[in-house]
């Protein structure tokens, strides 16, 4: 159906009569400022030549579909209903320099690539949830802010590369930020924070972070990324290494109990899937929906119309009398 969304412009239909009335003529000895071929017309119809009545009508035409475009006629389509579970879920990936590291699989791949492996996944199970991503190393940014659109989230989370963002971990500059984006939304205030490292950069400390993550009602469910000690065969031998030595799980068990969220170890990649099925039940997609309307802008129809009209409006030889 058609809808117009500012129909009080309307009201502006005979503004240029009002002010064809109520302005003072301008002296005959002088060439007007402002050219309207139409206003004296108006009270001067019987005396208008052939020409004119033609400016005249084409003038009003004019300015009637100007108005027409600015009230926006908009066509609604059929009413669709969405999922909408209310909950704002935010993403913290840690894209920092420790993230290019081997191992955390059978395959030969960083950890980085299996992490977006696995949150894409999850992304797209989170059907009616808000998401908005933050990458994060030296420094965090918004990846992409609070939508519904899952695809274009998980889309720029693939895009992602290791070092965008610095080689060090701001995981106190991530929650500041989530603090800041999610505040002044409606709804249940979630996030999820991933890392392989400590906080080593940034201008705010993870502990400060979660107080104010705490007072807005931000909760925050942590991940520590990091395999098991293992023995490896080197060139003196055999020797432990540890990939997960750089991983400060206390800092993220802290965030998350501070929070009232949980935290959860990642030894790899089988860990990870099940921690996010777990969150998953942790933070259930309520039942929901929202009624939408698709809309289809028409506006450029009658100002399209209005341009066409004016061109040829000036393209008509002037003749007779000016107003």
């Amino acid at each position: 159906m058609f809808h117009f969304d500012w129909p009080w412009i309307l009201f502006a239909t005979p503004l240029p009569w009002l002010l064809r009335r109520l302005l003072p003529a301008a002296p005959q000895s002088i060439s007007s400022a402002l050219f309207i071929p139409f206003a004296s017309a108006i009270t001067n119809r019987q005396q208008l030549k052939p020409l004119h009545t033609v400016k005249l009508w084409m003038a009003i035409l004019c300015w009637l579909l100007l108005l027409l475009a600015a009230t926006r006629p908009q066509w609604l389509g059929e009413p669709l209903e969405l999922p909408e579970s209310g909950r704002n879920l935010l993403l913290a990936i840690d894209v920092s320099g420790s993230m290019e590291q081997v191992g955390f699989d059978s395959s030969n791949r960083n950890r980085l690539d299996i992490v977006k492996e696995v949150a894409t996944d999850f992304i797209k199970r989170r059907e009616g949830d808000r998401i908005a991503l933050i990458l994060f190393g030296s420094q965090a940014y918004l990846q992409t802010p609070f939508t519904f659109d899952r695809d274009t989230v998980a889309k720029l989370l693939q895009e992602s590369v290791i070092g965008i963002a610095g080689r060090e971990t701001a995981m106190g500059d991530a929650i500041g930020l989530a603090v800041k984006k999610s505040h002044t939304l409606e709804g249940e205030q979630r996030m999820i924070l991933l890392t392989d490292g400590a906080n080593s950069a940034g201008a705010v400390s993870p502990v400060k972070a979660a107080e104010l993550a705490a007072q807005s009602g931000l909760r925050i469910h942590t991940i520590g990324v990091g395999g098991q000690p293992r023995a490896v065969r080197g060139l003196l031998g055999m020797r432990m290494v540890n990939p997960a030595q750089d991983l400060d799980e206390e800092t993220l068990q802290m965030i998350a109990q501070q929070t009232g969220g949980h935290y959860f170890r990642a030894d790899d990649r089988q860990a990870l899937e099940s921690i996010y099925r777990e969150l998953d039940q942790i933070e259930p997609i309520t039942e929901g929906s929202v009624v939408v309307h698709p809309v289809d802008e028409l506006y450029p129809w009658p100002l399209g119309s209005a341009l066409l009209l004016s061109m040829l409006l000036i393209g008509l030889p002037r003749s007779g009398r000016s107003a």
